[in-house]
């Protein structure tokens, strides 16, 4: 999880309005894209010479700075994760009882997944669920995704609920990557709605691309709802 601490380390030279402009990646690493949403969030997609081939880092930004860091791998198993709202990292079991794979998904049109991570803040949550793709393809600022439905849940250690949340998202093929869409997230009796969805995506050489200021959707008040996305499915 180096890197990854890292990038918490630097989270303070990343404030949106009165910090650096760009987001500095930590040494070894390269970026390839920047996805301004229309959540006030903007995050970056980058890899690191240091990892595993197929593995990808990624960095999400709001105006309090950087809120989110992590890593997956090539099927996009969330392998370690930062979350700066909250002060706790999770880094995935070993042996899942069943893996998340892209491939699969893109595949058969479907994909159930049932893991645990592990974080010595909150303990062990276990995460079961299932990504379908519908079948139809979104063009958002001239790219080309493929839209899924998600419907998971996270258990605490004695198996009890944590959250629920269903909803749409999009993959990138090619990039291996999902990005947020709507969904609505339940805690107990309460419900969340969130809708998450890239509005620009940025990529080297073009203005904006490392940019650490989000663009949409910015100045409103944060709520329990902002915290609670940042354990969902996107952001794990």
């Amino acid at each position: 999880m180096k890197y990854v601490f890292a990038l918490v380390f630097m989270a303070g030279a990343a404030h949106a309005q009165d910090g650096p402009s760009t987001f500095g990646l930590p040494q070894g690493c390269d970026a390839f894209l920047t996805v301004q949403s229309k959540s006030c969030q903007v995050d970056h997609h980058f890899v690191c010479e240091a990892d595993p081939e197929g593995h990808q880092r990624r960095v999400g930004i709001t105006e309090e700075g950087l809120v989110y860091a992590g890593e997956i791998d090539r099927e996009t198993q969330w392998l370690n994760s930062f979350h700066a709202r909250t002060g706790h990292a999770e880094t995935l079991e070993p042996n899942p009882v069943e893996r998340a794979s892209l491939s699969d998904l893109i595949a058969k049109g479907v994909d159930d997944y049932d893991f645990r991570t592990l974080s010595d803040q909150i303990g062990t949550t276990r995460y079961v669920g299932q990504d379908t793709l519908t079948g139809r393809q979104i063009v958002i600022d001239g790219v080309t995704l493929d839209e899924t439905t998600y419907d998971i849940t996270a258990y605490d250690e004695s198996g009890n609920e944590i959250w629920a949340a269903k909803g749409n998202e999009f993959i990138h093929r090619d990039w291996r990557i999902f990005l947020s869409g709507t969904g609505v997230t339940r805690v107990g009796t309460e419900s969340f709605d969130s809708d998450d969805g890239p509005v620009e995506f940025i990529f080297p050489g073009e203005s904006g691309f490392l940019s650490a200021r989000p663009k949409y959707g910015c100045g409103v008040a944060i709520s329990q709802s902002d915290i609670l996305k940042e354990n969902t499915h996107d952001n794990l």
